[in-house]
């Protein structure tokens, strides 16, 4: 997960871990020469603290903590400078120019998905999706297209989902699910009422949930089974479009699906075989 979002969303942190937390995001332009005894006296705490904070995040002490977060706030002003997620041409650029920019705004979204991606969360996901019964998929607007993407690989390792919220019949299909199913949400808002309202009932009747939001403050994370995060710099409604968050998706539902096959690599492997003979030069040809 990326450090910064980490020191965020400060799970799991002290009181005294979250004023450390507070400091470095509010400094993060000193964070990279700032010593540990004047970050210390600064948050009127510790080295031990400072360094068991830096553990918690995963790291062997402060300098490795240091040394990465700072690798991360530049790879983060290189993209911020680079194309704005949001507006990311005018109407003075060429069509080369434009080309360019969308090009760079794909690159970096998912540069900064993957800095983002917990493995932690996505293995486990990836052995729910696979060993659950049915999979139904909520999701709606342009999270949908990403949805239906995901559902047709599925079909690839002979796993079917389904688009839940489809037809309109998203309560039959929620009120359909067991604990033996596993629902996958994909809201990068992650507030819609009804998500909200189905995961209350999801938890309550112990159906494995995954959600997929770029909101780390999103309701539906704390009663999520797992969830997959990633942020980008897309404002809610002040875009010309959703191109850096749904290229997010794409890519963290693409490495799911690919956890998911190389888990049973060989079998899938030798199944895609065995299809291919049958749709290209067996009885289920077409052409």
């Amino acid at each position: 997960m990326s450090i910064l979002i980490a020191l965020k969303q400060q799970t799991d942190f002290t009181s005294t871990e979250q004023r450390i937390g507070h400091y470095i995001l509010a400094h993060l332009n000193q964070l990279p020469t700032v010593l540990i005894k004047d970050l210390a006296a600064k948050t009127y705490t510790s080295h031990s603290a400072i360094i068991r904070l830096a553990q918690k995040l995963g790291f062997h002490g402060f300098r490795d903590f240091q040394r990465a977060l700072t690798t991360e706030i530049v790879t983060q002003e290189q993209q911020a400078a680079t194309v704005d997620a949001n507006f990311p041409f005018s109407a003075s650029d060429s069509v080369t120019t434009i080309s360019q920019k969308m090009a760079s705004l794909t690159i970096n979204a998912i540069q900064t998905a993957q800095q983002q991606l917990d493995t932690t969360q996505l293995a486990p996901a990836a052995d729910l999706l696979a060993r659950a019964n049915r999979i139904f998929i909520f999701s709606q607007g342009d999270s949908q297209l990403r949805a239906r993407s995901f559902q047709n690989k599925l079909v690839k390792i002979n796993r079917f989902a389904l688009i839940a919220e489809e037809y309109a019949d998203e309560a039959w299909n929620a009120a359909n699910l067991t604990s033996k199913d596993c629902a996958l949400i994909i809201s990068y808002a992650g507030t819609t009422k009804i998500h909200q309202q189905f995961v209350a009932y999801f938890y309550e009747h112990k159906v494995p949930v995954i959600v997929l939001t770029g909101n780390p403050q999103s309701p539906l994370i704390d009663q999520a089974t797992y969830h997959l995060l990633t942020v980008q710099d897309e404002y809610n409604f002040a875009k010309i479009g959703t191109f850096a968050s749904q290229a997010a998706f794409e890519y963290v539902l693409d490495s799911l699906f690919a956890v998911m096959y190389a888990q049973d690599f060989h079998n899938h492997l030798q199944d895609l075989q065995q299809k291919q003979q049958l749709i290209q030069n067996g009885p289920l040809t077409t052409k």
